[in-house]
């Protein structure tokens, strides 16, 4: 049996599960419904049961991780970006799950983009795939496998998920840092960022990461900020076969051009991605909008 996460608004917190209505049309769309959503539930129960509830002690392994479609948003040359993020539900387990027959994106080629490893808990727009200006109804589903569990999830155009990511935070304008690459490269904002490389490192040796981030300081300002304007980053692995050590994962911006760097060695050869995201406000609480941050993903050939 398969069990497909839910398409109507779902939210949840770094610490636990939570559905939250965005809107009184919502609840029409609730009521439609509820008769298929009770086929779930029955259909996919001992999936449900397994899992943790809200109220339920985390479990420090052994849990699974879904897929999360976050919503849609317009990039300004007229296509639209989809983003993902990704529920792991172990407090401390982190599981990878390689690109293929048990983590793809369909229709198109099976890597689109997704991370292969999965941190702990809640991760907000950790990735997203552009689309055509004409991809009009179509949809994508990102589909995860794991411990004989399937989960996929689809993602459209639909009207109700289009976010803010881009756009600015409403109330505040609190718009998501601007990220570069390199020096004199092109600059990116949102879940869909930037991608450089490939780099070239031999295993066991550093190699340097130097990234630019600066904002418009409203992040202060923002209902998911608590007072935060300084951008903050994050390294991750986001694909590749082995282990990646960071010689800080959370390198301060300088003042003034935003320069931060860092260094990443690697245990295994083979191709990676890096992905660092830089946010002006708390990810967890800024969920709800899906602002403010942006990704940025550095492809790294090691060998």
């Amino acid at each position: 049996m398969q069990c497909v996460s839910p398409r109507f608004p779902l939210r949840t917190s770094e610490g636990s599960p939570s559905f939250a209505l965005g809107s009184v049309k919502a609840i029409g769309a609730i009521v439609r419904l509820s008769q298929l959503a009770s086929t779930c539930l029955l259909a996919c129960l001992p999936g449900i049961l397994d899992a943790q509830l809200p109220l339920a002690p985390v479990a420090k392994s052994g849990q699974t991780v879904t897929p999360a479609f976050e919503g849609w948003y317009r990039n300004p040359d007229g296509t639209f970006s989809i983003s993902f993020g990704y529920y792991n539900r172990n407090a401390d387990e982190v599981i990878e799950i390689p690109v293929g027959s048990d983590n793809f994106i369909a229709p198109g080629d099976s890597n689109q983009g997704q991370p292969t490893r999965f941190e702990a808990r809640r991760h907000w727009g950790v990735f997203a795939v552009k689309v055509p200006a004409n991809f009009g109804t179509n949809k994508l589903t990102w589909t995860l496998k794991v411990r004989g569990e399937t989960f996929a999830i689809p993602a459209s155009l639909h009207v109700d998920w289009e976010i803010d990511a881009l756009a600015g935070e409403a109330g505040t304008g609190n718009t998501p840092p601007v990220l570069k690459l390199s020096s004199g490269g092109p600059t990116a904002q949102g879940p869909g960022g930037a991608m450089a490389g490939p780099l070239t490192i031999a295993v066991g040796q550093p190699l340097t990461l130097s990234i630019w981030a600066t904002d418009d300081g409203r992040g202060s300002g923002s209902v998911a900020g608590g007072g935060r304007a300084q951008v903050a980053l994050a390294w991750f692995k986001h694909q590749g076969p082995g282990n990646v050590t960071f010689s800080t994962a959370a390198p301060k911006p300088a003042a003034g051009d935003g320069l931060a760097t860092t260094t990443a060695t690697f245990d295994k050869a083979g191709t990676y991605i890096l992905r660092v995201r830089a946010n002006d406000s708390g990810v967890s609480g800024a969920g709800h909008a899906q602002c403010c941050w942006t990704n940025g993903f550095v492809r790294v050939t090691v060998k």
